[in-house]
Parts: C-alpha cells; sequence; structure tokens
C-alpha cells in the first residue's frame, strides 16, 4: 500500500458524493441519482482494496491514521481497522450501492421538502450516513467516535422524517429522542472516562481518548478508580448502544421508524446503522471496562434473551407485513448481543458474522417485500395471498430470502446463529437453550407469512401485480447470492474476524482464547 491515508478516503468519498449530488441541477434527478451510485460503488472499490491488502495475521489494527486534532485536552484524529471493522465496512460499502438503485425512485415520491431537489436530498442523505458509519467502524479515539455516533442521527432523522409513510414525523421524532438520550448519557460517560485518564496519579500524562492506550491500562488493571466508578462508566456506554442495536426494552423506536421509512431507508437503518451499536459492544465495553462487563454479562445475557424470544413471539402476532420484519430484527440483535457477552471466541465469532449476515439476510427480505408493497399499496399481510402466480421470481426471492432469515442450513445466518449457540453453551447453558427456541418461532413466523402473502388463490386485487423489474433483480441477486456463498464458505470472513476477536477477548472478563 502506498503511502495515501485510505481511511479517509473512504470515508470522505461518500461525503464529497453527497456534496456533488447537491449541486447537479434541480431538473436533472436522475443524473443526482447516477452520481451518488457512483460515488458509492467507488467508495466499495476503496474497501475491497483495503480488503485484499488486509493482513489477517498481522497486526491488530492496520492502515493507521493518528493526528493531533484537539491537543487541548487530547482527543486525537486516529483511524485504524481490525477484522471486526473490515468486515462491517464492507457490508456498509457493498449494502449502500443496492439501496440507492433499490430507492431510485423513493425520492421522487415525497416532496416533504417542497423543492424540486427532494431525490438529490434523499440520495445525498444515504450517502452521507454512510459516511458516518463508516468513521464509527474505523475511529480510534473514543470522542472521534462519539461525535460521528451522535452525529450520523441527524441524516438518518431527515431520512425518516421526510420519505415514507403518513405517520413518518412521529416515527422520526421517536427515533431521534430515544437514541439521543442514549447519547447524552454517553457522554455523560465519555467525559468521566476522561476524567479516570486526567487524574494526576493515573496511568497516563493527561487525559487521553486513545481507546488503545485505556484499554491496555484497563486490561492490566492499570486505571486505578473504584470498581463502582468504572460500572457507572460503563453503564453509560452500554445505554447508549442498547438504545442502537436496539437490545430489549430499549427497542421500542424500531417497529415505528421501520414501518414509516422508505424500504431503502428502513434497511440502512437496521443492517448499517444499527449495527454501530453492537460493533460498539465489542469496540469501547469490553475493551474499555472488562471487569465492568464480566459483571454485567448476565444481566446482559438475560435481556438479550428475552429480545431474542420476544420479537419472534411478537413477530408471529404481526398483521402488517414491514412491522412482522422489523420484530425479527430485534430478536436477530438479541442473538447478536447474546454472542457478545457470552465473552467466547465461537460466541464473539460468530457474533461478528451474525452482524454481517442478518444485514445482508434483512436487507433482501425488507427489499423484495417493499417491491412488493409498491405494487400493492398495501402493508396488510390479510390483502395478499396467490403472489407466487402472478410474480414467481419475486416470490422466489422473497422465500430464500425468508429461509436464510429462519437460518435454513445452507444459508449465511445459519453459520453464525450456530456459533452464538455453541459458543454460549460452555458457559451460559440455559441461556442457550431458551435462546434455541427462537429456531422454531421463527420458522413460524416466516413459513406463516410466506403461506399467506404468496400461496393459495389469487385474491382480488393482487392479479395485477407485476413480478421484478431489472433494476431490482439488480439489487436482489448480488444480495442472494451472497447469502449462498457465506452459507457454504464462511471462511474468507471467519479467517479475519477471528484473530481481531481473539485480541478483544481479556482474561480478567473470562475470555477463552
Amino acid at each position: 500500500m502506498t503511502t495515501l491515508p485510505w481511511l479517509t478516503v473512504l470515508w470522505v468519498l461518500p461525503i464529497l458524493g453527497a456534496i456533488v449530488v447537491v449541486l447537479v441541477p434541480a431538473d436533472r434527478p436522475t443524473t443526482a441519482r447516477g452520481v451518488a451510485v457512483g460515488f458509492a460503488t467507488g467508495t466499495l472499490a476503496a474497501s475491497v482494496v483495503l480488503a485484499v491488502a488486509f493482513d489477517s495475521g498481522g497486526d491488530r489494527y492496520q492502515f493507521l491514521e493518528d493526528h493531533s486534532w484537539i491537543a487541548a485536552f487530547g482527543a486525537r484524529y486516529t483511524l485504524g481497522l481490525d477484522g471486526i471493522g473490515l468486515v462491517l465496512v464492507l457490508l456498509t460499502t457493498v449494502l449502500t450501492p443496492l439501496l440507492l438503485v433499490a430507492g431510485w425512485n423513493d425520492g421522487s415520491r415525497v416532496a416533504n421538502y417542497g423543492s424540486r431537489r427532494v431525490s438529490h436530498t434523499y440520495m445525498a442523505l444515504i450517502l452521507v450516513v454512510e459516511s458516518m458509519v463508516i468513521v464509527s467502524f474505523l475511529a480510534l479515539d473514543v470522542l472521534l467516535f462519539y461525535i460521528f455516533f451522535e452525529a450520523m442521527l441527524i441524516p438518518m432523522y431527515f431520512l425518516i422524517g421526510g420519505f415514507g409513510g403518513s405517520e413518518r414525523t412521529r416515527a422520526a421524532v421517536k427515533f431521534l429522542l430515544y437514541n439521543l438520550f442514549g447519547g447524552l448519557v454517553m457522554l455523560a460517560a465519555v467525559i468521566g472516562l476522561y476524567v479516570v485518564t486526567a487524574r494526576p496519579d493515573g496511568p497516563f500524562d493527561g487525559g487521553t481518548f486513545d481507546l488503545r492506550a485505556i484499554a491496555d491500562a484497563a486490561a492490566s488493571g492499570g486505571l486505578g478508580v473504584d470498581p463502582m466508578v468504572l460500572n457507572a462508566l460503563f453503564l453509560g456506554f452500554m445505554f447508549a448502544f442498547a438504545i442502537k442495536a436496539p437490545l430489549w426494552p430499549f427497542h421500542s423506536w424500531l417497529p415505528d421508524a421501520a414501518v414509516q421509512s422508505t424500504p431503502a431507508t428502513a434497511v440502512l437503518m437496521m443492517s448499517v446503522v444499527d449495527k454501530v451499536g453492537t460493533f460498539a459492544m465489542l469496540r469501547f465495553c469490553l475493551e474499555l471496562f472488562p471487569e465492568s462487563s464480566q459483571t454485567f454479562a448476565p444481566w446482559i445475557i438475560t435481556l438479550a434473551v428475552i429480545g431474542i424470544v420476544y420479537g419472534a413471539i411478537l413477530a408471529i402476532g404481526q398483521t402488517d407485513m414491514m412491522r412482522l420484519i422489523a420484530y425479527t430484527s430485534i430478536s436477530h440483535f438479541g442473538f447478536i448481543i447474546l454472542g457478545i457477552f457470552a465473552m467466547t471466541g465461537q460466541s464473539q465469532a460468530g457474533a461478528t458474522l451474525y452482524m454481517v449476515n442478518h444485514g445482508i439476510s434483512t436487507a433482501a427480505l425488507f427489499l423484495i417485500a417493499g417491491f412488493l408493497v409498491s405494487r400493492r399499496g398495501s402493508r396488510a399481510i390479510a390483502d395478499y395471498g396467490g403472489v407466487q402466480k402472478v410474480a414467481p421470481v419475486l416470490a422466489g426471492t422473497f422465500l430464500i430470502s425468508g429461509l436464510a432469515t429462519l437460518s435454513l442450513p445452507g444459508l449465511a445466518p445459519f453459520i453464525s446463529e450456530f456459533l452464538v449457540l455453541i459458543g454460549t453453551f460452555g458457559r451460559y447453558g440455559v441461556a442457550a437453550i431458551v435462546a434455541t427456541s427462537a429456531l422454531v418461532l421463527s420458522a413460524i413466523y416466516i413459513l406463516w407469512l410466506y403461506q399467506r402473502v404468496m400461496t393459495g388463490p389469487v385474491r382480488e386485487g393482487n392479479e395485477k401485480i407485476s413480478d421484478l423489474v431489472p433494476r431490482e433483480t439488480m439489487v436482489v441477486v448480488p444480495l442472494l447470492a451472497l447469502l449462498i456463498v457465506f452459507g457454504v464458505y464462511p471462511k474468507p470472513a471467519l479467517d479475519v474476524i477471528t484473530p481481531a476477536v481473539q485480541s478483544t477477548i481479556v482474561d480478567s472478563a473470562g475470555g477463552q482464547r
């Protein structure tokens, strides 16, 4: 690799794309969409270059960039890429161009801003979210991470509130209030962490936000403060991440936001933005507060298991197709968090891989359901029936993505869910057994959904539903291909993830290296 700051290039490209998009003349929306897809594709290409150059057997953090930022209190612009960050960056850069293509016409359907540049705004906001998410996966400075962790709420608020369903404004405000409150609690914890590092008798020469330095001191017991203080700081970070993820009972903003958003925005939120929460649990909670993580692990695992079962049961009872899929994500996030706090190599590798596989499977299922809803004009499951007779390709792709969601062997989510359960069973057997019940529940909600929507006689109003068009097929096929490839050959992803997970697990947290 050259001396080019690749990580900076990676997150700046989408920002530049957003700027160019808004500068495109208002009477050329198609050009604006093409520019957005072009910049997103360029970002994908840059991430592939990094993936090829990444050495899974080398240093944990690679392509490091470290520059003074706010010298007065030790904040630095520090970026680095490890295996966990790499797979999530790739997930983000793969999904973004597909979402832009999937939402090609979404911006033109809602004129909430009273402007001819609605399509421009929609595409630019998606690129801005992509940029901020990428920085979050790369940041090795706690303050730098916090700023982008919070800043991404702004474009997401406008994406939810400016486009989508009739109650989009209420859903956007709910999304913002929940996540903003969590962020404010985290800000207090970030300040508290700085105060701890700035103590005259501490291990640092002045305060620092350097994740690596604080994590090294914490792992060796060198922070030298009362465990109750560390517990309080841990809970401040964890609270914000639990809302973002979301973890039960902090989840109630998600179904409304997902249903009222456009399908592309909902996927961006569930498959990409929410992964910042689970990623941060691994990167910040476990590394900065290893002993506190061990202390609270049983409680967090209990909440995760409740969320797994709760999300699956509520999904079964839904009459709204899109809300049903949103509740499945609450269940899946429970599996991810269960794997993280079981604190074994298998469970955390499975949780990281689950983040990727859930992102792909949810993107496929939600987008295909969105294509169907846009044709029929209804989210009500009762309005459908017999769709496979009039749109067989749409029905077939819906079935494959649905089977992936229920973790059918041979499709990607099975491997990650299996690793989470195997890794959890040795330390928290009861939790693993209860979580396994969700496998049966997931089969019920997916297969029953498919039966009601796709099979049987063609209900009145469905006879004119058309099959997938080339643009939609271009979005769906790569997602299904990834589900199959990672379902039968997850080794490339696990080879990158496993060394980073082994570095994350600390002996003081009871990890099995």
